[in-house]
């Protein structure tokens, strides 16, 4: 598998940058093939979840950790079509979101998101960039910029950084990948949101201006327990 990383680096980076905690609710969707899962547990994350197609992916990563993967929740299942039984603090999505080129299946896969993610919670979300592969392990793939990934995600998120990262595949060819972090948020007070936002992360990895808009109907990701440190400061949850 050509988008395959022995060290998860640019994951790890950015769930530092969203404040994620050893305690935090991680979910890796299409994780199945990922290392991912093996360096959060020796970081001593504690409440990891991944979710692949591939039930065959889950087993081989099962049994690469052995009695370890007893820390892990583990679901075979369409991301699709999936219904979270319960929500998370962040949302890791590194290559597979892209191998959704239909409307309808962006759409399901959003809706699943906001179902899964709590207030204040975050979605890492890492594609092929416009400038990247057009297919990935011989599938058509979307190529995603952040003003693309943030139209997807739409209201009651704010796109809080974007990055480019190119990776080197074991063959030692380069693929261009686009990664986005999108919050959702806690508040009503766009203006006041946009500030703190601003003070936590910058402006982000990209250029873009910060979109910064209420929850709407049916669309609100869930109301959290807590508000993950980076965005703490100053958030008060809608009643």
């Amino acid at each position: 598998m050509s988008w395959f990383q022995e060290t998860p680096t640019p994951s790890l980076e950015l769930m530092e940058l969203v404040g994620a905690a050893r305690g935090s609710a991680i979910i890796d969707i299409g994780g199945g093939a990922s290392r991912l899962v093996d360096a959060l547990i020796e970081r001593g994350f504690s409440d990891l979840t991944v979710l692949d197609l591939s039930a065959a992916a889950l087993a081989a990563a099962r049994n690469r950790l052995g009695p370890k993967s007893d820390q892990v929740a583990w679901f075979a299942a369409d991301i699709t079509v999936w219904e979270p039984s319960r929500t998370y603090d962040v949302w890791q999505d590194r290559a597979a979101f892209h191998f959704l080129t239909e409307p309808a299946d962006q759409t399901a896969y959003v809706e699943h998101l906001r179902r899964a993610l709590r207030h204040g919670g975050h979605a890492i979300i890492g594609t092929f960039a416009p400038d990247g592969p057009e297919k990935c392990s011989g599938l058509p793939v979307a190529r995603h910029d952040a003003a693309s990934v943030q139209a997807l995600l739409g209201s009651g998120f704010a796109l809080v950084d974007s990055r480019r990262h190119d990776h080197l595949t074991p063959s030692g060819a380069t693929q261009r990948f686009q990664f986005s972090i999108g919050a959702c948020l806690v508040n009503r007070g766009s203006r006041n949101a946009r500030k703190r936002i601003r003070r936590s992360y910058g402006d982000g990895g990209g250029s873009l201006p910060l979109v910064v808009t209420p929850p709407g109907p049916n669309q609100a990701c869930r109301r959290p327990s807590g508000i993950p440190p980076k965005l703490a400061e100053g958030f008060a949850p809608t009643r």
